[in-house]
């Protein structure tokens, strides 16, 4: 069974972090469900395990918290829906690769449910969107914005971190980092689209779509911070 949480108004990362941290072990010692964690987090900047000093362009902006994810720089915010994995990949088959590819394929299946063609692009991490409204790049190529990144990390095979899908945060809050080490692209959301999205749309999409991924029996759960 797969809990589903969702926590109302802004959480604290270091605490989500702790959160997650304690929940993960008791998922691997069999004490907890697996479980979806739907949060949005204050301004702030995050490091993954790759991260170049030189990506951190505003390190005064906001906040900034190394953390044991993969990946590099990444922004949080308002806005925008950050979920939270805490799954036993273990069980599903003991394949990082194969579980990063459900994320890639969970979120843009949720994006579909907008009329958004989500797409993976090698080399990048992350979903992104084309933009033929826009100036093409240099080589002559369509523009692609990213709409949503990925970062986990597993502890005895329990993953946790996870995805954030841009609903509607302030996008020149990216402009303090270079978003996942990638400067030759743009970083975009589902209302910059020009689609009146809501958290709560999004939220639903992801509940619908998580089940025919994953096929994993869905519970939604309103939780709390303490």
């Amino acid at each position: 069974m797969v809990e589903w949480i969702i926590s109302e108004g802004l959480t604290d990362f270091r605490t989500a972090e702790r959160w997650m941290e304690t929940r993960a072990t008791d998922i691997a010692q069999g004490r907890a469900a697996e479980c979806i964690w739907l949060v949005e987090h204050p301004p702030l900047y995050t490091a993954g395990t790759s991260a170049k000093e030189s990506d951190l362009i505003d390190p005064d902006r906001f906040p900034v918290h190394a953390t044991k994810r993969g990946g590099q720089y990444t922004y949080h915010g308002p806005g925008q829906r950050v979920a939270y994995t805490l799954l036993d990949v273990g069980a599903r088959g003991r394949d990082v690769r194969a579980f990063v590819e459900q994320l890639e394929r969970w979120v843009i299946s949720t994006l579909s449910q907008f009329n958004v063609t989500g797409e993976i692009k090698q080399g990048r991490v992350g979903v992104w969107v084309e933009r033929p409204e826009k100036p093409k790049t240099a080589n002559g190529a369509i523009a692609q914005d990213k709409i949503a990144a990925i970062g986990i990390r597993l502890r005895k095979w329990i993953s946790f971190h996870g995805v954030s899908i841009n609903v509607e945060p302030d996008l020149s809050h990216f402009n303090g980092i270079v978003p996942c080490g990638i400067s030759e692209h743009g970083v975009t959301s589902l209302v910059d689209l020009g689609l009146p999205v809501t958290m709560n749309d999004l939220d639903t999409a992801l509940m619908q779509e998580f089940g025919e991924v994953f096929a994993g029996p869905l519970q939604p759960v309103k939780w709390r911070d303490s």
